[in-house]
């Protein structure tokens, strides 16, 4: 018994830290979701379910910042894991120079989001940026447009310049993917006359569903909790058309509304867990049939 308890031992300073840290805070930030805490009172009331009330009014724009969040989350993730996935497969063969355009790819993903951010808001400025500057120069000045400042358009800005980002790390996960599948496979249905097309149906896809179920889940949570990307190109403007839910509970806490805000992240929260749960039993599932 105490040979099989004494390596337990040696996890109680990292779980410690861990509850600590982590598992207390968020406690207690569920906690204060339900209270008028601010900064505006010493007081704390325990108010029950009004900030979530508030959260969901259809008076208030929390309700498009959902909808700016979940939109941003299934865009990012289709678009990074068509482009991740197109790159690797033609990565993955024999190609001249692959080692090079593999490390072109990968290369955003190692950026700093602040380094990111500051570049393409140069890059999309509607003035003197690189990118009308080319429209202009190629004859295309018809195309140029208020890349972050068009309520049409800021958005998907964002949702491009994320991929950019991403995409290459998507790449390396599925490429790994691809490395793991055994080449007699390929073999076998090459002697039976398959196409491209019915390899990748009946063999590429269904045995790189493990790498493909951990690039989900990774895009879900990383687009459900995405702020930096959006606080650096536009700071949720124009207006509230690029709000997300952790920009809005960043600026609820920089006015001192700290119930509300927590309360916002809560909601975050439930949608990580709930989603995140789905899609992990949807693909292991596919994974089994496949």
């Amino acid at each position: 018994m105490k040979k099989n308890i004494y390596p337990l031992y040696f996890t109680f300073g990292a779980l410690g830290l861990y509850l600590m840290l982590f598992v207390l805070p968020g406690v207690m930030g569920i906690f204060y979701s339900f209270t008028d805490w601010s900064s505006y009172s010493r007081e704390i009331n325990f108010i029950g379910f009004e900030n979530f009330k508030t959260v969901f009014s259809p008076d208030e724009h929390f309700v498009s910042y959902i909808f700016n969040t979940l939109q941003f989350t299934a865009i990012t993730v289709v678009a990074k894991t068509v482009l991740g996935l197109i790159f690797a497969l033609l990565l993955a063969e024999g190609i001249k120079g692959k080692d090079f355009h593999r490390a072109v790819i990968f290369m955003p993903a190692i950026l700093s989001v602040l380094i990111t951010g500051l570049i393409f808001r140069s890059i999309l400025n509607p003035e003197y940026g690189l990118l009308n500057e080319f429209l202009r120069f190629i004859g295309l000045g018809a195309l140029e447009q208020q890349w972050l400042t068009n309520v049409k358009l800021a958005l998907y800005s964002i949702m491009a310049v994320d991929t950019w980002k991403g995409m290459g790390y998507i790449m390396t996960i599925l490429l790994a993917g691809l490395q793991s599948i055994p080449r007699s496979y390929y073999e076998a249905s090459s002697i039976d006359g398959a196409s491209f097309w019915g390899n990748l149906r009946y063999i590429t896809l269904p045995m790189l569903m493990p790498a493909i179920t951990v690039t989900t889940v990774l895009n879900l949570l990383h687009g459900l909790k995405v702020f930096d990307i959006v606080y650096v190109l536009t700071n949720g403007g124009p207006g509230y058309v690029t709000e997300v839910l952790y920009t809005s509970v960043f600026k609820e806490f920089s006015l001192g509304k700290y119930g509300l805000g927590t309360a916002v992240s809560s909601v975050l929260f439930i949608f990580m867990v709930f989603v995140g749960y789905f899609v992990i039993r949807l693909m292991s599932r596919e994974e089994v049939e496949a």
